[in-house]
């Protein structure tokens, strides 16, 4: 398994595996050519050093996962630093082949090298097959998160 950042010629690729799924097509708009904004997103976070955007490819170099990573520091546990997890998907021809976890012992793996504390990630209680994933790979709901839509 090969992880690396996220190019401009992926964001397709991308974009399309954040739609492709009933909460993904209420906010995405996947479409050909995709639209600006995501090339807009992109170059933000590739400019802030404290993001990773990541993308886990096949033997033909196409993306088959992805996830993006926040690292936060912050004065709590004597200015420790946090990783954020986000916008973890597989591409539907590759679920349920252990990419998942293969991406978390990744993620793990990074984090720690970043010096990172604690890893977190929030799931929308829709999706209760991924909460179950991330309770199954150690993850446990210790915190309530709560949102607010700007």
């Amino acid at each position: 398994m090969n992880i690396r950042p996220v190019t401009e010629k992926d964001l397709p690729a991308i974009v399309e595996m954040l739609a492709n799924d009933k909460l993904g097509r209420l906010r995405e708009d996947f479409q050909t050519p995709l639209p600006k904004v995501y090339y807009k997103a992109f170059e933000r976070i590739v400019a802030d050093k404290n993001q990773e955007l990541l993308t886990v490819e096949n033997e033909d170099q196409e993306p088959i996962a992805t996830f993006q990573l926040s690292f936060i520091p912050y004065l709590t546990y004597q200015g420790g630093i946090r990783c954020q997890v986000e916008n973890v998907r597989v591409r539907d021809d590759y679920t349920r082949k252990g990419i998942g976890k293969q991406m978390f012992e990744w993620i793990v793996a990074r984090a720690k090298q970043k010096g990172a504390h604690v890893i977190q990630l929030t799931s929308d209680k829709q999706r209760p097959d991924a909460i179950r994933f991330y309770e199954n790979i150690g993850f446990s709901a210790t915190h309530e998160g709560l949102k607010l839509h700007l």
